[in-house]
């Protein structure tokens, strides 16, 4: 019989999937597993990444701490990509006598702090084989005394780079475009757009017919609804096991896809919604928490809340970190106070570097770049964000404004934006 005084805790993210990619966000998606662990969870609708790349925001997940202080600003191998070198929550919870186990997808390096604190791992990116270790690990926890922390990372829908591949079940014809595939010419938008389609990872798409596109969705829909069908089999057998009253469940993303969004695809050199929003859904059960399922869609989260947030649940001793504990909300007696803004980071694609901030309001979302021009949008009036409104005269103080909360952030947290450089698509610097 388990210690109930401490949680068991399951971490289950995917790789590349926007806010919107769940049946239960839009119908276009079949995803019934995460439909239905939403109507028992805590959905949190706005809730973020740090930025969109697989390195850099999986090191922000795992410390608590924006890229720009991790040191991973950019994916391994790549411009600004080191290896993380900082302790993570697992050696944490290790430490704290929890049995952890990660299986999947590991992406920040083999660092041997970074790497430290699981007791059980085989970090690589295969689906099925973690899927198979997950189900394993759980099933040799049902009897334990001690609690666990499993981490299972899904490479999915990441898969969607092999979309020329997919074959569509029926004619893509009905497939559903957004609102921005139609509304997007990027007009006044920065240059560093248009030119990851035509000569980056986009132009495969360039001169392409609709149905391509509408294929191009099909193909991503299929590759989150695969993610779905494995987080359902690895919750029943949490379930199976009767580890379901004793766990807290997180089920997130490192960052989301284009999906068609703006004419674009894939993640590059852009900070649209659609690569910074992910999705967050907590399960706590009634023991360590007491806030019922529901949809919150009035606070901001970011992914650098889940390690301060698993270390209250559990009762490890508080650090300093850059995120905020969610734990509060769901406990009667502790205050929580919610973000004024949400601050987003980019720094490189491959040998690309357009380093880009990101500072989010409920209603004005301002990206800052170092050489190219900045980005304005209204988020009340213009949600889809096709109006770059920076250089408007009528919204100067707004620019204004967000600048000042911008500049004042990155230095309270040491955020060494602008002495970056920028080059071109071959790494070369600009002058």
């Amino acid at each position: 019989m388990q210690n109930m005084t401490k949680p068991n805790i399951l971490l289950l993210f995917s790789d590349q999937q926007h806010w919107q990619a769940m049946g239960c966000m839009d119908p276009f998606f079949d995803t019934p597993h995460l439909d239905a662990f939403a109507e028992k969870s805590v959905l949190f609708e706005r809730s973020f990444c740090t930025t969109p790349q697989c390195s850099p925001s999986r090191s922000s997940m795992f410390t608590g701490f924006y890229p720009s202080s991790t040191g991973v600003m950019g994916n391994c191998g790549a411009a600004g990509g080191g290896f993380m070198a900082q302790k993570t929550i697992g050696a944490e919870l290790q430490d704290a006598g929890y049995c952890t186990g990660y299986f999947g997808k590991w992406h920040i390096g083999d660092d041997p702090v970074g790497n430290a604190g699981w007791t059980f791992s085989e970090k690589a990116q295969d689906d099925p084989r973690a899927e198979a270790n997950a189900i394993s690990f759980l099933q040799s926890r049902g009897g334990a005394v001690e609690p666990f922390a499993l981490v299972v990372s899904l490479n999915n829908p990441h898969d969607i780079y092999h979309y020329g591949q997919h074959e569509p079940s029926e004619a893509v014809g009905e497939v559903p475009l957004p609102p921005s595939w139609d509304l997007e010419t990027l007009k006044d938008k920065p240059p560093i757009q248009a030119q990851f389609m035509e000569e980056d990872q986009g132009k495969t798409m360039v001169g392409q017919s609709k149905e391509n596109w509408q294929n191009y969705r099909d193909c991503y829909r299929e590759k989150t609804r695969l993610y779905d069908a494995q987080v359902g089999r690895i919750l029943e057998e949490l379930k199976k096991q009767g580890l379901w009253d004793s766990t807290i469940v997180i089920i997130t993303s490192d960052h989301g896809d284009m999906d068609t969004q703006h004419k674009l695809i894939f993640k590059g050199p852009f900070l649209y919604d659609q690569l910074m929003r992910v999705p967050l859904m907590m399960h706590v059960p009634e023991t360590f928490g007491s806030l019922p399922a529901q949809r919150i869609n009035h606070l901001d989260v970011v992914n650098v809340d889940l390690a301060p947030t698993i270390r209250e649940f559990c009762g490890l001793a508080a650090q300093e970190t850059q995120g905020k504990s969610l734990a509060p909300l769901f406990m009667e007696d502790r205050p929580y106070q919610a973000r004024d803004f949400v601050v987003g980071q980019y720094y490189s694609k491959q040998k690309w570097i357009n380093p880009i901030r990101m500072i989010r309001t409920e209603h004005y979302k301002l990206n800052k770049h170092l050489h190219w021009q900045d980005e304005l949008y209204d988020l009340k009036t213009d949600p889809h964000e096709i109006t770059n409104l920076a250089m408007d005269p009528e919204f100067a103080e707004v620019m204004k404004e967000l600048e000042g909360k911008l500049d004042q952030w990155m230095e309270e947290h040491q955020d060494p934006f602008y002495s970056f450089e920028v080059t071109d698509i071959s790494g070369e610097r600009r002058l």
